[in-house]
């Protein structure tokens, strides 16, 4: 009998953990929910463990370490809190796979300690090798621990791959949607508000995400991913704007050839093929009606200088170091206080920029520099947004 695979969902409560979950009931005899966590959503982390009953149950806010006790107190589960519990959790031994679902620079201690207790990680979190790619990948060759993409492009470029051994790849072609402003003229980017920015034509996601990819943020972040998962050069990776977000993305190999994954927007998929990986399994998501895409499939070169934060993210790949920490840590500072009307949308990357330009660079940062990087760029970007 087939043992199911234990699960730990870092970001139980966000977008991806809540579709990690459709797919794990959706198939109940294959994997079971061992452990889960979220920052504060104490409510739904408690219904998501009356369902599901996993053994651990934790919430980042020690704060609120209260109030999921009591809300879970008819439950045998061990109830913890707090950042270092969450890494913690991640290296109990009974845990297969750890999907690293957490929103930005958070994600990045319990990623790392899974990875040192050699778990597969499904990652959904791309700040972890923003942040620090070089030395996540490090230490996942060095601990033999699989790090399966779980975001839709990533994933489409991990399936590309398949069967194709050492052959030659001359190009990554990474789509993106365009998101709600691709056809809004720069000059009016200005009045954006974050009720316009959350409205992104073809993906349910988070609000942070969803304002990302409004700002193509998102993107340039992939692009850092991609680097740091595939091992080419940031040189050889594409970004091709894509409406349909039907083809996920796409790789171009030596001989001319193009192989790509297609699919419909529905992030179940991904992540499904991370957890089932090598193996695909059977699934009721929507299917590609070819006939029914009357617009067809478009492509077009995504406008730098209209969305400045891929060139900013493309700058800070360039220079190395801890340029992408700094990136991200202002990041998410701007969105914060954008998605909270402290910030306007274009100034996002004025902000971003002069963090960028005044942070002290670190050419070989270690494990404690991307801490105190990460602290240094939040308090500047603050300080910035103040004046």
């Amino acid at each position: 009998m087939i043992q199911p695979k234990q699960i730990a969902i870092l970001g139980s409560t966000g977008s991806i953990g809540q579709q990690t979950l459709d797919v794990v009931r959706a198939n109940p005899g294959l994997f079971q929910v061992y452990a889960i966590s979220a920052h504060r959503s104490v409510q739904l982390l408690a219904e998501q463990a009356h369902e599901f009953r996993p053994e651990v149950v934790c919430i980042a806010d020690e704060s609120l370490y209260e109030p999921l006790r009591d809300a879970l107190s008819d439950l045998p589960c061990k109830v913890w809190a707090g950042s270092e519990a969450i890494a913690d959790m991640v290296t109990m031994p009974s845990i297969d796979i750890v999907v690293a679902a957490m929103v930005g620079y958070a994600g990045l201690l319990p990623t790392i300690s899974a990875i040192k207790a050699g778990k597969t990680i499904a990652l959904a979190n791309k700040e972890t090798l923003v942040v620090a790619g070089e030395l996540v990948c490090a230490l996942a060759r060095q601990y033999h621990a699989p790090v399966l993409p779980v975001d839709s492009e990533h994933s489409a470029i991990f399936q590309s791959l398949q069967g194709e051994g050492d052959n030659e790849i001359e190009k990554i072609l990474l789509t993106a949607s365009g998101g709600p402003f691709r056809l809004t003229p720069k000059e009016d980017l200005h009045k954006v508000t974050a009720q316009d920015a959350l409205r992104h034509p073809n993906w349910d996601m988070g609000a942070k995400i969803t304002i990302d990819s409004a700002t193509m943020m998102n993107k340039g972040f992939e692009v850092i991913e991609a680097k740091w998962l595939f091992g080419v050069p940031v040189e050889k990776i594409q970004v091709l704007v894509h409406p349909q977000s039907i083809v996920h993305s796409a790789v171009q190999f030596a001989d001319g050839s193009v192989k790509a994954q297609l699919g419909m927007p529905d992030m179940r998929l991904p992540i499904q093929y991370a957890l089932t990986y090598p193996s695909r399994i059977k699934s009721d998501f929507p299917r590609v009606d070819f006939f029914s895409l009357k617009e067809g499939l478009t492509f077009y070169e995504p406008d730098i200088e209209k969305f400045r934060n891929l060139g900013l993210a493309y700058r800070a790949m360039g220079a190395g170091g801890n340029m992408p920490c700094i990136l991200n840590a202002a990041n998410e500072v701007v969105v914060h206080a954008f998605l909270e009307g402290r910030c306007g949308f274009t100034k996002m990357s004025d902000v971003i920029e002069t963090v960028m330009q005044k942070a002290p660079f670190i050419p070989q940062p270690t494990y404690e520099d991307y801490v105190q990087t990460d602290d240094m760029a939040r308090r500047l970007a603050n300080t910035i947004l103040n004046t």
